[in-house]
C-alpha cells in the first residue's frame, strides 16, 4: 500500500478505489499478546488534491488474542472505519484532524494500519463458550480449582475417618 506522488497526482481529478488484502503480521511484535493476525481487507477511496491527499478506509479482519480468564484463543473481529491525511508538501496545514507528513515522495499507508489495528486490541477479551478443558491449567503443584458442585461432594481427607463412624450399619451408642 505503497504509492509514489507522482502516481496519485496523475488521479488528481479522478476516482481512486481503494480494494487490497494486506499481510500486517508485524504487529505480533509490537503487541505480543497478539497470536495471530488474519490477512486485512482493506476497502475504500483516496481523495487527491495538489497539496494532500485523503483516505477514506475501512479495515476488516480478525486477531487471535488470549482469553483474559483461560487463556484459549479467541477471534477478535476488526471491522474500522478511518480517515487519514497525508499532507503531499512539508507547509504547516491549519486543521483540526491529524495529518500525516509524506517523508520523501512515497505514500505508505502501512504504518498507519498498523497503528490503527494496535488502537483496536482491547485490555480484556473473554470467550464465550466453557473451554474449561482446554483452557488454562486447572490444577498443579498443590493446587486445583475447586467448583462448587465438587465443593459440596467432597469430604476432606482429614474428617474421613469421622464420616465412617456414622456410617456403620450396625454400631449402637449405648
Amino acid at each position: 500500500m505503497k504509492w509514489t506522488i507522482s502516481q496519485l497526482q496523475k488521479y488528481r481529478s479522478k476516482d481512486f478505489p481503494i480494494d487490497e488484502t494486506v499481510n500486517v503480521d508485524e504487529i505480533k511484535e509490537t503487541d505480543p499478546s497478539i497470536r495471530k493476525v488474519s490477512p486485512m481487507h482493506i476497502t475504500g477511496r483516496a481523495d487527491i488534491s495538489a497539496t494532500k491527499v485523503t483516505f477514506h478506509l475501512h479495515i476488516e479482519g480478525y486477531l487471535i488474542l488470549p482469553c483474559s480468564r483461560t487463556l484459549v484463543d479467541v477471534n477478535y473481529p476488526i471491522d474500522v472505519e478511518t480517515t487519514e491525511t497525508f499532507l503531499l508538501n512539508g507547509h504547516d496545514y491549519e486543521t483540526e484532524e491529524e495529518v500525516h507528513q509524506v517523508k520523501g515522495d512515497v505514500v505508505d499507508l502501512q504504518p498507519v494500519i498498523r497503528e490503527i489495528l494496535l488502537l483496536e486490541v482491547p485490555m480484556q477479551v473473554f470467550c464465550e463458550e466453557d473451554t474449561s478443558q482446554k483452557g488454562a491449567p486447572q490444577s498443579g503443584k498443590d493446587w486445583e480449582v475447586i467448583h462448587e458442585q465438587e465443593k459440596k461432594e467432597k469430604v476432606d481427607p482429614r474428617l474421613a475417618g469421622l464420616a465412617k463412624f456414622f456410617e456403620e450399619p450396625g454400631s449402637s451408642r449405648d
